[in-house]
């Protein structure tokens, strides 16, 4: 029997309640805790063949037990523009709001006045055979944690590749844009542990393949955590803030 997945992608959507530890994969119970399996347990495939070396190491580091590693062929990939977005790696847009749970108005009209600068740049792309493309809207991925926060997007971005986490699992693009939403972690409307789930962060962020623009208000960065997996997941949320740069 050979099992072959990624527990560290999102779970399969489950119902009905389950004793404990029945609930996780088969893979899950191989992994026995760790991130990645171990030598004597399993052959982890290391190499990447989507996220730049920037975005790599923060994946890889969070996500992987820094085992994960890019193709050496990945790092010429990057955005060439005169706007906002250019370059590669981790980007932060802060949006200031207050009250919002499930859906931030805010935050859409800033994501469409991003897009539109990045679509009226004249921006390009370079993949990683080193060709270069003009960045058209389907080189945007759009993601919300929320189905009222990608309606708002989507009345305002006609067309755009636009959807919750669950909906993007296994695509890819260019350029990523996260819409966090939610003014704090105390507005969250399915709690702090959905929001900030680890998972859905990494499979939000490795769907780019040279820039992740995380939006978002500033309070997100200062939850007030009761446990040590909400540290943890807060954790993940300050290094990202850590290893980008601010888009003004």
């Amino acid at each position: 029997m050979v099992l072959l997945g990624d527990p560290q992608q999102l779970d399969q959507p489950t119902q009905g309640s389950h004793p404990d530890g029945v609930s996780v994969s088969a893979l899950d119970h191989v992994l026995g805790g760790h991130k990645t399996i171990t030598p004597d347990r399993g052959l982890f495939l290391e190499k990447t063949w989507r996220l730049h070396p920037r975005i790599c190491e923060f994946t890889s580091e969070l996500f992987y037990e820094s085992r994960l590693r890019p193709l050496e062929s990945l790092e010429v990939q990057k955005v060439c523009s005169r706007g906002r977005v250019r370059g590669v790696g981790l980007r932060y847009l802060p949006v200031a709001h207050e009250g919002n749970q499930s859906s931030s108005p805010e935050e859409a009209e800033v994501i469409h006045d991003l897009v539109v600068d990045i679509l009226s740049s004249g921006a390009t792309w370079i993949d990683r055979h080193g060709a270069e493309h003009p960045i058209q809207l389907s080189d945007i991925l759009i993601i919300a944690p929320y189905n009222a926060q990608v309606s708002e997007l989507q009345d305002r971005i006609r067309h755009a590749r636009i959807g919750t986490v669950d909906k993007f699992q296994g695509q890819e693009a260019p350029i990523v844009i996260y819409s966090m939403t939610t003014s704090t972690h105390a507005d969250a409307p399915r709690g702090m542990n959905f929001l900030y789930s680890l998972k859905r962060l990494n499979v939000a962020v490795s769907r780019a393949r040279c820039v992740c623009i995380l939006v978002g208000s500033p309070a997100i960065f200062e939850a007030e955590c009761r446990t040590p997996e909400q540290m943890e997941m807060a954790n993940a949320f300050c290094r990202y803030l850590e290893l980008a740069s601010v888009i003004r």
